[in-house]
């Protein structure tokens, strides 16, 4: 599968005020929408909800604090209301790699188009 970005906003859910765009990665294996804890501070206060402990893809554990709630909208489709998940980030030339998981493009009634490379409305959520 090639790469596919999206342009996403997120919001502060108490603070409106508090927000932020940006272009993530598509990454149908992660859980949630991953942010560089760089970028906290954009959003205000938001609730740590939890720690949680993440293995990368070179077998490196890193921590993780998951935190919200924020409304995120990807460009094209409905705003949702969820959590983020905000890690140590090394920055590729000066630039992060948020990433967009299967939640947050399952509640936003987006799929991946894999031949063309791009996101999808869901016309019906599954219910089976």
């Amino acid at each position: 599968m090639g790469r596919i970005i999206a342009s996403v906003t997120i919001t502060n859910a108490v603070d409106e005020s508090k927000s932020f765009r940006c272009d993530a990665l598509v990454d149908t294996d992660a859980p949630l929408m991953f942010l560089p804890s760089a970028w906290k501070d954009r959003l205000g206060n938001l609730q740590s909800i939890r720690g949680v402990e993440l293995e990368t893809a070179i077998q490196e554990i890193v921590s993780g604090d998951v935190c919200g709630p924020v409304k995120i909208q990807i460009e094209g489709f409905r705003p949702i209301f969820s959590e983020v998940l905000f890690v140590e980030m090394k920055p590729a030339d000066g630039i992060y790699d948020p990433l967009i998981g299967y939640i947050i493009l399952g509640q936003s009634q987006a799929a991946v188009d894999m031949l063309g490379h791009r996101l999808v409305p869901i016309k019906h959520m599954d219910l089976k």
